[in-house]
């Protein structure tokens, strides 16, 4: 496959495509959000066999050795020079920004709790992909997006005792970097496969991850449980690759903003699969955010 063989062209995106491609692009991109539902639950599965260091680096490096697989027997072209700039800020962001943060925040922070931080997500990729490209969606897309927020801020400020901790620090920091990383991805799924750029980018990585997976595998212990090792698989190839393929592909169909919109629905999943994979227990307020923030999903897919 050539990064020319793309299904997607790179003309406008959300506005003007059929409808039998919106569908298919909102269902890919729900499924690339129940995919990273799962992804803190099973992060604090793999810190119960690993260290912290040495889950970030190891899953990278399992990833990259699919993804690089992938492309070798493909045959897949090397990318475009004019396309390094945006796989590093995938690289950078999505590959090892998000991942480190998140993980460090999990050490002290409770899934549920992460889960619903990161429910600014969606507003933190709509504001970067509109000051990256120059499109403004509506007010009213405005108004759902914020109103999401302020619900997520809130309950952040709340179950934090009316302080931000380290751990919510290095949550609203993995916000950041991420959204970068899905705005510049789903501005590079308009002329090459989603599949090949989150597979560049874990490739692009490889000769640091590497050396610092077998680093870190030397200082931190490690002892192998079928949680450590199930939570490492699903985080490595469930989240950091095919979880990234299909949300990528769909956020070349379907925008940019309004895929960002649909992880509004992934603090909810990601609290069930906490109470279902890990017993946890957490105050109605988790949930109850959880469903205001859902509802904006409704307003701003009609936006």
């Amino acid at each position: 496959m050539k990064t020319q063989s793309s299904a997607i062209d790179a003309g406008p995106i959300a506005v003007t495509a059929p409808p039998e491609r919106r569908v298919l692009g909102t269902a890919l991109a729900a499924l690339g959000v129940a995919s990273f539902s799962l992804t803190f639950p099973a992060t604090a599965w793999g810190l119960e066999g690993f260290g912290p260091w040495s889950l970030v680096t190891v899953r990278s490096v399992l990833a990259a050795l699919v993804a690089g697989g992938a492309l070798l027997v493909l045959r897949v072209r090397l990318p475009e020079r004019r396309h390094l700039g945006a796989l590093a800020v995938v690289a950078l962001g999505v590959v090892l920004g998000f991942p480190t943060l998140t993980t460090l925040a999990l050490r002290t922070s409770t899934t549920a709790h992460a889960a619903v931080v990161v429910g600014l997500l969606p507003l933190t990729t709509a504001v970067c992909s509109a000051l990256r490209t120059g499109h403004r969606p509506s007010r009213r897309f405005w108004c759902a997006a914020v109103a999401g927020a302020v619900a997520v801020l809130a309950f952040t400020v709340v179950q934090s005792g009316g302080a931000l901790t380290a751990a919510d620090g290095y949550l609203f920091a993995a916000l950041l970097v991420c959204a970068a990383g899905y705005t510049e991805g789903g501005l590079l799924a308009r002329v090459m496969p989603g599949w090949q750029v989150i597979g560049w980018a874990l490739v692009l990585c490889l000769p640091l991850t590497l050396p610092a997976a077998a680093l870190a595998l030397s200082y931190e212990p490690v002892h192998l449980t079928a949680h450590g090792v199930a939570g490492v698989l699903w985080v490595a190839l469930g989240s950091q690759f095919l979880g990234l393929v299909v949300w990528y592909r769909g956020m070349a169909a379907i925008g940019v903003p309004r895929a960002s919109q649909l992880q509004l629905a992934q603090p909810l999943l990601t609290l069930v699969w906490s109470a279902l994979l890990l017993g946890e227990h957490f105050t109605a307020a988790a949930p109850l955010t959880a469903v205001a923030v859902l509802v904006c999903i409704a307003v701003t897919q009609r936006s």
